[in-house]
């Protein structure tokens, strides 16, 4: 049984004008994605800027998510940091306040050696009793993990899943051939269904911020057959996915979700505000694709 099918969001966290976590809006955004059919809610994932959350912020977003969703839909936890102690606080308080999973990055920065990897991804699931998806973005990390470790991790029982957004399309074939057990999710919004030719349950998405729907839409069309329907949607919104990235992530989507009206605020520094060209080619795609909140 898959942890889940379908396309998650990997959720923003909203700002007051003060800078502070903006609750009421975050407890909105739950309610607009649940009401369009996401099928799962990252808390304090790396689009939700948890970088730069303090750790009280950081699990007080994960269990207000945890709260307001009221199973729902699934709730995955990002708990990875750069720090195995705190990772594995943070994996085992989300565990404790009812997460349903926990994801944790491959630590940045240090970028750890073959051990140090092997040691922070068990040392996170032997502090949980709940499936745990390791995540890999070497863009933003500096680490790509080598199938060494994957398949090593895969043979721990409940690592059981793996975010992949390397934008290797083949390394993503050689995941799937040394560790069938895990299952795999897309974490590049323009290669879900590619990555659902090779056997990816879905995506965790940076875009569901704005169109939660069509990215349910299209995963559920390809797992139902209709894959010639699911890649005209990837077509169709790849000029949408490639606006929401064309600054560091997630500058371009707050800008976006502010644009239409849903007044998240502005992200934390260091990541500051889209340039003046950037931010009209993010209002013209918007304007083109029709987007409303």
């Amino acid at each position: 049984m898959s942890l889940f099918e379908g396309a998650g969001v990997a959720l923003i966290t909203p700002f007051t004008e003060d800078n502070q976590v903006n609750y009421e809006k975050l407890e909105e955004l739950i309610e607009f994605q649940i009401a369009n059919k996401t099928d799962a809610i990252i808390a304090a994932g790396t689009t939700a800027e948890s970088a730069t959350l303090t750790p009280e912020e950081r699990m007080q977003v994960i269990k207000f998510c945890i709260e307001r969703t009221k199973k729902r839909t699934i709730v995955i936890a990002g708990t990875g940091t750069n720090n195995t102690a705190y990772a594995v606080e943070f994996s085992k308080k989300s565990y404790e306040y009812g997460a349903d999973m926990v994801m944790a990055v491959t630590p940045y920065y240090n970028k750890g050696n073959e051990s140090g990897l092997i040691d922070y991804y068990t040392k996170i699931a032997n502090s949980v009793k709940c499936p745990v998806i390791i995540y890999s973005v070497p863009s933003r990390t500096g680490v790509k993990l080598s199938l060494n470790v994957i398949k090593t991790l895969s043979e721990i029982p409940n690592i059981q899943g793996i975010k992949e957004a390397s934008g290797d399309i083949s390394y993503v074939a050689d995941i799937v051939n040394i560790a069938p057990k895990l299952d795999l999710y897309s974490g590049n919004d323009d290669m879900v269904t590619p990555m659902m030719a090779l056997g990816a349950k879905g995506v965790i998405s940076v875009t569901s911020n704005i169109i939660p729907k069509e990215n349910h839409d299209m995963v559920m069309n390809f797992l139902n057959g209709n894959v010639n329907e699911a890649i005209k949607t990837q077509i169709k919104y790849i000029d949408f996915v490639r606006a929401m990235f064309i600054e560091t992530n997630p500058a371009p989507i707050k800008e976006a979700m502010n644009i239409m009206g849903f007044n998240v605020g502005e992200c934390r520094s260091p990541l500051g505000p889209l340039s003046d060209k950037n931010r009209e080619h993010v209002r013209n795609i918007i304007n083109k694709y029709g987007l409303k909140k």
